[in-house]
């Protein structure tokens, strides 16, 4: 399976082959910050369900988007325990926070920002189980790959979202966020995690 050109277009640069070598030197914070991750996406899909409650065909598309994240979840939480791996508190990385920082605060602009960061999330998610797939053992690397149409359609169902719910064109907002997300990619982090950058 390939990653989509979509998404390989979205994103402006690919996942550096440095944080590659990091995962594969991190196996165990590797799967409890892809677990920690698929806990908050549900968590974030919850909190616009709540907030936005008027808006239905939201409500239905995160209602699915959360069922599958917390089902993403189970599954990591069973590898881990099949290999051993204690699932324990650990920081989180800076990358959505980094794009979060840039979120607008009135409405509709604060939920299309919001949506379109979502829909960056997603896809580098995608990305980087594209990435690490063909560098992991046979079961990690299948399930992997499993999610990769998934973590798609959860892509492009933020970003037709953010366009759905948008007073206009978000081509602007989408590369002002690319930028950003790019930044993020690139810049170095203290410590490994699933969406950080390279380690300084």
């Amino acid at each position: 399976m390939s990653l989509l050109p979509e998404i390989e277009n979205f994103l402006l640069c690919p996942t550096p082959r440095a944080w590659i070598d990091q995962a594969l030197q991190h196996p165990e914070i590797m799967l409890i910050d892809h677990a920690n991750c698929e806990k908050k996406a549900a968590s974030t899909a919850l909190t616009l369900m709540f907030r936005y409650v008027e808006k239905s065909d939201l409500q239905y598309k995160l209602s699915r988007l959360a069922r599958e994240e917390l089902r993403h979840f189970e599954q990591v939480a069973d590898l881990m325990k099949k290999r051993g791996v204690e699932y324990r508190p650990i920081s989180a990385s800076r990358y959505a926070q980094r794009l979060h920082g840039h979120i607008r605060k009135s409405e509709p602009e604060r939920l299309v920002d919001t949506l379109i960061v979502g829909a960056f999330i997603e896809a580098r998610s995608c990305e980087r189980f594209f990435r690490l797939a063909p560098f992991l053992d046979e079961e990690i690397g299948r399930f992997y790959t499993s999610l990769l149409k998934s973590e798609s359609r959860h892509y492009q169902d933020y970003l037709a979202m953010a366009q759905q719910y948008a007073n206009g064109p978000i081509d602007e907002r989408v590369g002002f966020f690319a930028e950003a997300e790019r930044d993020a990619i690139l810049s170095p982090d203290p410590e490994f995690r699933f969406h950080s950058g390279a380690l300084a």
